[in-house]
């Protein structure tokens, strides 16, 4: 599957490896922030413990929404 998955890659054009790589920074971008709001002690915006929880579950889910698009566009 990943040598199926890195081939298709090489055969994008330039333009969708750079979407390509622009995806997957946002995925680590929206992934990080979702644990960073979950386990900052210091959060700058006044929400309790609770809504920070889910807001950063929230923003993991979204993450793991896109990873999974990016391999289905990868993948096929």
């Amino acid at each position: 599957m990943v040598k199926n998955i890195l081939n298709n890659i090489k055969k994008k054009s330039l333009k969708e490896r750079f979407l390509l790589v622009l995806g997957i920074f946002f995925f680590l971008l929206y992934f990080v922030l979702g644990l960073f709001i979950i386990f900052m002690k210091n959060f700058p915006l006044e929400m309790g413990q609770v809504y920070r929880v889910a807001f950063g579950v929230i923003l993991i889910a979204y993450a793991s929404f896109r990873f999974f698009r990016i391999i289905n566009d990868n993948y096929y």
